[in-house]
């Protein structure tokens, strides 16, 4: 590390190819373990222009910024885009939310950074599933997510418009297979009875 300058550390990170820097990443690149070292340089490639942190320990290429949803996975884990999000980029949900949807078996939390909110929601470790990697980003199928949202709704946390959702889109054989492993305390059984009316029967 005593060796490596700022121009060979910004070729390194620009040949990395990776979206998003944490501080682990960092160090495993520039091959230290030395917290004061590393942290000069990273003041030094931020005041640069060449990094920018998007919050404590997380940051990316000033020239680079990675898709929301990638952001999103990375700022608060484990996650999945889901929700209002995803059912918006799987054309299920025409109305854009403003917010990043996520669900997480950590604790839920509201973000914003770089004037953008990112959305967590709490689900138990076995709902965790259910979702593929996108371009990168861990996003929830088009079913699970619909679940998602009437887990969330059954709580009171979330809106539940079935009547605005283009369920011409969903896989009903794989959204009837996913209901099955959902919970079916009678707040939530209220929602899956509405689902299996109006979109499987």
């Amino acid at each position: 590390m005593e060796t490596l300058n700022i121009t060979s550390a910004t070729k390194l990170l620009y040949e990395s190819n990776l979206p998003v820097f944490t501080i682990k990443t960092l160090r495993d690149m520039f091959v230290t373990r030395l917290p004061d070292t590393l942290y000069v340089y990273l003041r030094k490639l931020i005041r640069m222009g060449i990094l920018v942190k998007l919050e404590r320990g997380i940051y990316v290429l000033v020239h680079r910024t990675p898709d929301a949803f990638l952001i999103a996975n990375v700022l608060h884990g484990p996650s999945y885009i889901s929700c209002e999000s995803a059912l918006n980029m799987h054309g299920i949900l025409s109305q854009f939310p403003y917010e990043v949807t996520s669900v997480t078996t950590n604790k839920p939390i509201q973000k914003t950074v770089q004037e953008r909110l990112y959305s967590y929601g709490h689900i138990q470790p076995s709902l965790y599933w259910g979702y593929e990697k996108v371009r990168g980003a861990l996003i929830a199928h088009p079913e699970k997510a619909i679940l998602d949202q009437a887990y969330f709704a059954a709580r009171g946390l979330r809106q539940f418009p079935l009547d605005e959702y283009e369920v011409s889109r969903i896989d009903k054989n794989r959204l009837a297979s996913y209901m099955k492993r959902m919970p079916h305390t009678p707040p939530v059984q209220v929602i899956l009875d509405k689902i299996q009316k109006e979109v499987l029967l």
